[in-house]
């Protein structure tokens, strides 16, 4: 599902924002994996006790249209941690989103991309979905 210009885009409350979600995608490469893993671990050694890691999810998984893991954090490390994935993102697509109000606007709205755009499966946060 993508987005239609023609409807009425809503300005959102960054105030209303409880934290971040960068989703690391791999797809069916296994090379493209090992690369993922690794930016993983580099994650987890600079920020362990500051981001909630989340597994490998080695299939299409709720709006995400290939494999992907997640990375979340507070907002107190938002520009600490975006500049460093954007140089070290080794050639992967991320998409970085909020977790506010609305996960489908948080999706659909707000995101922003580091490399390749992906078609989410918005559709499934349309129909009231939350968790992948």
């Amino acid at each position: 599902m993508t987005l239609n210009t023609s409807e009425n885009f809503e300005n959102g409350d960054e105030t209303k924002i409880n934290y971040y979600h960068a989703h690391v995608y791999y797809g069916e490469d296994a090379k493209a994996r090992e690369t993922a893993a690794r930016l993983r671990e580099k994650v987890w050694n600079k920020w362990h006790k500051k981001v909630r890691m989340g597994r490998f999810r080695d299939q299409a998984v709720g709006p995400h249209p290939i494999s992907m893991y997640q990375i979340e954090f507070d907002r107190e490390i938002f520009d600490e941690i975006i500049p460093w994935l954007m140089y070290n993102r080794d050639g992967l697509s991320v998409l970085v989103h909020a977790d506010a109000e609305d996960a489908w606007r948080d999706h659909a709205w707000y995101p922003f991309w580091m490399g390749d755009k992906l078609d989410l499966r918005l559709d499934w946060l349309a129909a009231g979905n939350r968790k992948a």
